[in-house]
């Protein structure tokens, strides 16, 4: 064996005929494992561009309309199904979704029912108002802030406001949640708009190069509880979902976080800091504020910005609803370093565009 060992050319075997012939694989390059962080990003970076080209394809000069309009619409699921397609063909180990493939508590000593009163100590139950306090803070905000932003003017809805309604039953699911040890039922600001973004109508028919018009949103209630039951029949998905990379997924989320960005003005006024003079668009509030107050405005609250930031990844987070009450304080603050005029275009509650409009008419009048 040793003689026959000896007249093999192991350089030129592949691995599976270096062990068959009993040999061991000797260096540093053995035991390769392929790059799992390169592939994370790439698909990760893949899903967020895709995701914004396939979404802006609606203004594109290829494919009839109705091609582009479905496109669009779809534009995440065809970036997450072209994605999780690579990710199966490159067979590298990324990280998948976990998700339980049976329906129980997840923890095997508990029930679906928790009982309020267990082992705590009396003063538990007294003491435990004080964090109780802070959530309802931050969830009364949350909810409120997220509601005004789905009703507003621009978006044209025909039907009531029901804050008083929303906030009630945010209330009694948050009651039965409790109870059963289950995540709070909250409104989430990024996914609302992103749903009141997927229902918008728009005119079908315009001139060459002109953008459609908007027409107003579809009010239903029908996509709102086929995604919650969706997300409760995903527990019974379970062999199909442990495919997604979480990295796609991650990338999704980065799309949903920039896509609801688009027309803040928080962010169009942080642009304007890089941005020439010559170069900046027409915004109404150029034409009545100084561009130093804009900058001073919008310094301010990048300022509130990184002090909640900060305040979230520290271990003073528990008072974090406390700090979002007191941007109130700082709102009112505001009344003393800047005139009320200037006020009411940098931070008011009159859509930009219905403010454009406005004046634009007012012009035209005056011609």
């Amino acid at each position: 064996d040793e003689m026959h060992n000896d007249t093999i050319e192991w350089s030129s075997l592949t691995k599976k005929e270096c062990l068959k012939f009993g040999g061991t694989l000797l260096g540093n390059n053995c035991k390769y494992v392929p790059d799992i962080t390169l592939m994370s990003c790439i698909l990760f970076l893949g899903t967020y561009t895709c995701s914004m080209a396939l979404k802006k394809f609606k203004t594109s000069r290829y494919f009839p309309t109705t091609a582009r309009k479905l496109i669009s619409d779809f534009a995440i699921i065809i970036s997450i199904l072209i994605f999780c397609g690579i990710d199966a063909l490159v067979g590298v180990d990324t990280p998948k979704l976990l998700v339980p493939s049976e329906f129980k508590p997840t923890h095997p000593n508990r029930s679906w029912f928790i009982t309020p009163f267990g082992g705590n100590p009396w003063w538990v139950y007294l003491a435990a108002a004080i964090p109780a306090l802070l959530v309802t803070i931050l969830l009364f905000m949350d909810q409120q802030i997220t509601a005004v932003i789905v009703n507003r003017k621009e978006h044209k809805l025909k039907k009531g406001a029901g804050y008083h309604l929303d906030l009630f039953w945010v209330a009694v699911l948050m009651i039965i949640c409790s109870f059963m040890g289950l995540p709070w039922y909250v409104a989430a600001t990024v996914i609302s708009i992103a749903h009141i973004d997927s229902l918008k109508m728009e005119t079908e028919t315009s001139a060459p190069g002109e953008q459609p018009k908007f027409l107003g949103v579809r009010e239903q209630r029908v996509t709102g509880c086929i995604v919650f039951l969706l997300t409760g029949i995903s527990v019974f998905m379970a062999p199909i979902l442990k495919f997604i990379p979480m990295p796609v997924l991650y990338g999704v989320f980065l799309y949903m976080g920039v896509a609801s960005l688009n027309g803040v003005q928080f962010m169009d006024r942080l642009k304007l800091l890089l941005m020439p003079l010559k170069h900046q668009p027409d915004f109404i509030y150029l034409r009545h504020v100084p561009l130093r107050r804009v900058h001073l405005f919008t310094f301010l609250q990048a300022l509130c910005l990184a002090l909640l930031w900060v305040l979230k990844s520290t271990v003073a987070a528990i008072i974090f609803p406390v700090m979002i009450l007191a941007l109130v304080a700082v709102r009112k603050g505001m009344d003393y370093l800047f005139s009320q005029h200037d006020l009411s275009f940098l931070d008011d509650v009159i859509p930009e565009k219905d403010k454009k409009k406005k004046e634009d008419e007012k012009k035209k009048k005056k011609k």
